[in-house]
């Protein structure tokens, strides 16, 4: 559509009732009507009524901007999540569930979404991230606070360069947008990327990176932080050794808890992805394994993605298929076995995915239903997790919000989950994450920050993104319940257990949100004396 119709659109919605999505959607029926055009795109009305109100030729009305806002759910768990993926590359695991397609990042498919993006941009990460923030924008999000999620593989495998390059490169793309300097000359630095990101328009506040659990060290993440890493993915798959060696995973279960307790006395979140149905196991296995992730403190992750395994083309699982040696989980079973599942998972866990976003023509055995979310919610399972009880757009001043706390001991050490939530629990606020390590934390050796420290793994407060350093009555954001969050966290550590410092593993992004409470960046850590 032309520019000057689409002007013409925006000056009759402005001067129009506007009240909810049916008024909108109204007038551009009309108006495509009036003026014989096609329907005008949300995308397309935001891109020109920026440009109009940065122009001075219309006022910013909030009623519009908030009707022109679309997929709304991609910012209302209070950040604007970006998923970036690197380069094609060989993968030192031999697992048989894993697709192994031609010129493809390893276990990645051709026609998935995110990989489809990825190629348009032929994986360059400033080039994804720069596309991504673009996309969020036209659609009415903010990109003030971005949660960047670097997928692809084992990151730890590549080259060192290449994994500071990448990370720099997205930190350049937040900073520079809405301009592309993709071209500019000269070479900057990771440091001066990040240093530029504490007070940039668009922060990146987490930085998520996937590995194999049997590349973490402390040393590699010594460098993890240095990236600004603030979580972790892991494949777990299974906890048990015997499906493991069948499957060719590589490692054991051993390899998983020692991980897992590195990376939580480093502060880190830690993501399990978790495959159900794989070869040689079965159903009453799969729900042994939910049980006892949540009973067995060497594992209780902070959040879990349910991948149920599938057969698909250039995988060795395929032949095993092909040759009946193999059966998946059928979609019932699938079905059934996650609303066995969704009900003991513990109000400190999220969910963030039921089924992995593999087209539904790629996966020639097992389970395909992509919605499965919204199946098991019209079938009202009942499930805790943080993601089930997130606020999103259902706040208002008038709620009452009271402070619970959940104990419970993992890897040795102890975890206190603080949430803000509604008085039947079922509406989460806000939340953080409170570690205790246990004595001799040996990675305080190589980090001195964490020396002596009680340590906040998390801080998070839900509902829809509100810009930064702004108010925003639709949102619980900058209402002070982090500041009350983190009050009560270091009350605890002192009073409760002696500590008299407390170290965040902080985002890049934020770090200038906690030095508003006297705390200073130690080793990549924000840290504060009690």
């Amino acid at each position: 559509m032309k520019k000057s119709n689409i002007k013409k659109f925006i000056l009759k919605a402005l001067s129009a009732p506007l009240s909810d999505i049916k008024s909108l959607e109204k007038i551009k029926k009309e108006f495509a009507i009036e003026e014989k055009e096609v329907f005008i795109k949300n995308a397309e009305i935001n891109k020109v009524y920026f440009e109009m109100i940065k122009k001075g030729e219309v006022r910013s009305n909030e009623t519009l901007r908030k009707l022109l806002i679309t997929k709304k759910i991609r910012t209302l768990s209070g950040v604007a999540v970006i998923a970036v993926l690197t380069k094609p590359s060989s993968c030192p695991g031999k697992c048989i569930y894993c697709p192994s397609e031609k010129n493809m990042p390893k276990s990645y498919l051709s026609n998935e979404p995110a990989v489809m993006r990825a190629i348009k941009t032929s994986f360059h990460p400033y080039k994804q991230v720069h596309a991504r923030m673009r996309a969020l924008s036209l659609n009415g999000h903010s990109t003030d606070k971005l949660e960047l999620i670097v997928m692809g593989g084992t990151f730890s495998h590549f080259p060192p360069q290449y994994q500071s390059w990448f990370i720099k490169e997205c930190f350049r793309a937040a900073n520079d947008f809405p301009r592309n300097s993709l071209q500019k000359k000269g070479s900057v630095s990771l440091e001066k990327e990040k240093s530029r990101n504490e007070k940039a328009k668009n922060r990146i506040i987490g930085l998520t990176l996937e590995t194999r659990q049997d590349f973490i060290t402390p040393k590699e993440l010594l460098k993890f932080r240095r990236f600004g890493a603030t979580r972790v993915e892991i494949g777990v798959q299974t906890i048990f050794d015997d499906v493991l060696k069948k499957n060719k995973r590589g490692h054991l279960t051993l390899a998983t808890t020692k991980a897992t307790a590195l990376l939580k006395n480093a502060g880190f979140k830690v993501n399990y992805h978790l495959m159900p149905g794989m070869y040689g196991s079965n159903v009453k296995k799969d729900f042994m394994m939910f049980k006892t992730l949540f009973s067995d403190e060497r594992f209780a992750p902070d959040l879990i993605k349910i991948y149920p395994c599938v057969v698909t083309n250039n995988s060795e699982l395929f032949s095993l298929w092909r040759q009946g040696k193999y059966t998946p989980l059928t979609n019932s079973q699938n079905k059934q076995l996650l609303k066995k599942i969704k009900p003991i998972i513990p109000q400190y866990t999220r969910i963030t995915r039921l089924i992995r976003d593999i087209p539904e023509e790629s996966i020639i055995a097992g389970p395909n239903i992509s919605n499965m979310r919204q199946i098991l919610q019209q079938e009202k399972v009942h499930c805790e997790c943080i993601r089930c009880r997130e606020v999103r757009d259902d706040f208002t001043k008038k709620d009452k919000i009271i402070l619970d706390r959940i104990d419970y001991k993992a890897s040795k050490g102890k975890e206190i989950f603080l949430q803000y939530v509604s008085p039947n629990k079922m509406k989460l606020y806000a939340m953080l994450r409170l570690r205790i390590p246990p004595k001799n934390n040996p990675l305080e050796t190589i980090i001195p920050a964490l020396s002596g420290s009680a340590l906040i793994r998390e801080v998070h407060t839900f509902g829809k993104l509100a810009k930064i350093d702004k108010t925003d009555s639709s949102s619980p954001q900058h209402i002070g319940l982090g500041r009350k969050l983190l009050q009560k966290a270091e009350s605890i550590s002192k009073e409760e257990f002696g500590f008299e410092k407390i170290a965040i593993i902080s985002g890049v992004g934020v770090r200038e949100y906690y030095k508003k409470f006297d705390y200073k960046l130690e080793n990549e850590y924000m840290t504060k004396k009690l």
